[in-house]
């Protein structure tokens, strides 16, 4: 077994919110070691694949558009979605309090020293729709990043590049962590410890004795693999570490991408987990390090939170297994679940994520169907991801243009060609048509569909209505951003000059872990007593994105590349100022 001693603090996990911690702890001149059980190609992690949603407060962005935001709008925006009910969640309020404090404060000219820049036209996600004390942003707050989630990860992945070359950062991609090494402090009995392979399970914790100490991480040297970012490696064993330092911060992610942790620790609130889901994240975000760190005495909480979009559509270009992209969709699509029926309100594209899921799931189904027009898929339809915004990804601004002239951007109309899960169809019999052909084992009513498209575009012709989406589309079209490229002019679905006719079978697609390692304000993993585990930090989503679930049951999106940077950071510092 190869033994090293030769650093000052391991980073598990190499992605955003481990490229943030290691850049803090280089600036304090610490030594660094990361050990990344992927390849170098998929430094960065989910964050490099992500669309580079930032969620900011009072920005110049949302000024120069006309949007008046504040912390006290965000606290209560925030609050009301998380709904923080339970005694383990002292510390996730304190770390939505410091997180609210960050966006409105400091972030924004933070990041802008790094070099990140944002598109000037801010998103409105997660609408919500119910009462001002309820879930949703009340105004515009996803800035999107000029480079996505690529121009996130870039600042921090040079610092730590740098550091590389310095000689204070060692990379040790394909080192697989298999344990924490654990030791009892002095007077307090034992010898090594760590509790051996974690079964893998993001739930329960064997607390050590007081006065044990987190000094180092054990597991195994996996075969090389030159695959591509995403794409699944190989886990052969080929020989055995152990790495010790100082302190050791747990940034490995959350479970996503293991489909029996998501449905073992699925809510009970939302009833029996989908049969059928997507992946929206890739295979190695796995959930490993959340039963190892519980081995080592880790405290975890709120596992059955979690964050999983409703909106997946197949990829017809799979980069990792069940790969599903998400659509981000405008409010003007109609939304049906698998029978044909009209999902209720306030469940309208865009508006409450976790809402959406638990009505569908409630149904017995596991997908839904958008109708719309060519016009709203032009204007209204984009899709998360990096790779499906070549525009903004590669900061070109002639393809950025044709956001706002006619037709629908480049990937768009890809997945409308290729995509398994679109029909496309020029008089509704042959869309009707298309749609049962895709329908599977549910029993889709062809004539309730209908009823609902001709009942809605009814509800059009005239100035009044008492259809609340037609109400919440005319309303979004008073801000300017999304009238100039997020939200279709109303019109009827059934108007030729507006068609083709469009249906996307919708799936369930898993993404975030809004639960996870327990932490103080600092980074420090708590035990089951409320105690720091000396010598062992979480951050990102391993942790909730602080605190074990900062975001409570519902987070307002852009909040969670904002989250793995701001507990990074602090993870980072805190480490740094005890060396």
């Amino acid at each position: 077994m190869a033994t090293e001693d030769n650093t000052d603090v391991i980073v598990v996990g190499a992605g955003l919110a481990g490229l943030v911690a290691t850049a803090e702890l280089l600036k304090a001149g610490r030594r660094v070691t990361i050990v990344e059980q992927e390849p170098a190609a998929s430094l960065g992690g989910q964050a490099w694949w992500s669309f580079g949603g930032l969620f900011l407060i009072d920005s110049p962005e949302q000024r120069r558009l006309g949007v008046h935001d504040s912390l006290e709008l965000a606290r209560q925006d925030w609050f009301g979605s998380a709904g923080f009910d339970r005694p383990e969640d002292h510390w996730p309020r304190l770390w939505a309090e410091a997180y609210l404090q960050f966006a409105a404060g400091e972030k924004r000219a933070w990041l802008h020293e790094q070099g990140v820049r944002w598109f000037p036209i801010v998103g409105w996600a997660e609408r919500g729709g119910y009462t001002a004390t309820e879930h949703g942003n009340s105004v515009p707050r996803f800035h999107i990043t000029w480079g996505t989630g690529p121009g996130v990860v870039a600042p921090f992945a040079a610092r730590v590049a740098q550091g590389v070359r310095d000689g204070l950062v060692t990379m040790r991609h394909r080192y697989r962590v298999d344990e924490l090494v654990v030791e009892a402090a002095e007077g307090a009995g034992g010898g090594h410890g760590g509790g051996g392979a974690a079964s893998g399970s993001a739930g329960g914790t064997a607390a050590r004795g007081g006065g044990a100490r987190v000094v180092g991480v054990r597991g195994g040297v996996l075969e090389p693999s030159d695959v591509g970012r995403g794409v699944s490696s190989s886990r052969t064993v080929t020989g055995e570490f152990e790495l010790r330092a100082s302190a050791v911060i747990v940034t490995s992610g959350g479970i996503g991408g293991n489909h029996e942790l998501v449905r073992e620790n699925w809510p009970k609130r939302m009833g029996t987990p989908p049969a059928s889901m997507l992946s929206g994240v890739p295979a190695h975000v796995d959930g490993r390090m959340l039963g190892i760190s519980a081995a080592a005495g880790a405290h975890l909480i709120n596992s059955d939170r979690m964050w999983h979009y409703t909106e997946g559509i197949t990829n017809f270009d799979p980069v990792w297994p069940m790969h599903g992209i998400r659509i981000l969709p405008g409010p003007s699509s109609l939304w049906l679940d698998a029978t044909g029926k009209r999902l209720p309100v306030p469940l309208f594209p865009g508006f409450d994520t976790l809402g959406t899921l638990e009505h569908i799931v409630a149904t017995g189904h596991d997908h839904t169907w958008f109708v719309l027009t060519q016009k709203i898929i032009e204007k209204e339809f984009a899709l998360s991801g990096s790779e499906q915004n070549p525009d903004l990804t590669d900061k070109n601004l002639r393809l950025l243009a044709k956001r706002v002239g006619p037709g629908a951007p480049g990937p768009i109309e890809a997945f409308k060609e290729k995509g398994v899960d679109f029909v496309v169809a020029d008089d509704l019999p042959t869309l009707l048509a298309g749609m049962q052909r895709l329908s599977g084992d549910a029993p889709l009513d062809s004539a309730q569909v209908e009823k609902e498209i001709r009942a809605r575009d009814r509800e059009i012709g005239h100035p009044f209505t008492k259809d609340l989406q037609i109400t919440a589309v005319r309303g979004a079209r008073h801000y300017l951003g999304d009238k100039l490229i997020r939200v279709a002019s109303p019109h009827e679905l059934l108007d030729p000059s507006a068609g083709p006719l469009i249906a996307v079978k919708l799936h369930i697609v898993t993404r975030k872990s809004l639960g996870g390692i327990e932490t103080d304000l600092a980074g420090r993993a708590l035990d089951a007593s409320g105690r720091p585990i000396d010598g062992l930090f979480a951050a990102g989503e391993a942790s909730g994105f602080g605190g074990g679930g900062m975001h409570g049951y519902r987070a307002l999106e852009g909040t969670f590349l904002g989250g793995c940077i701001f507990s990074g950071r602090q993870a980072g510092r805190a480490v740094a100022a005890a060396l």
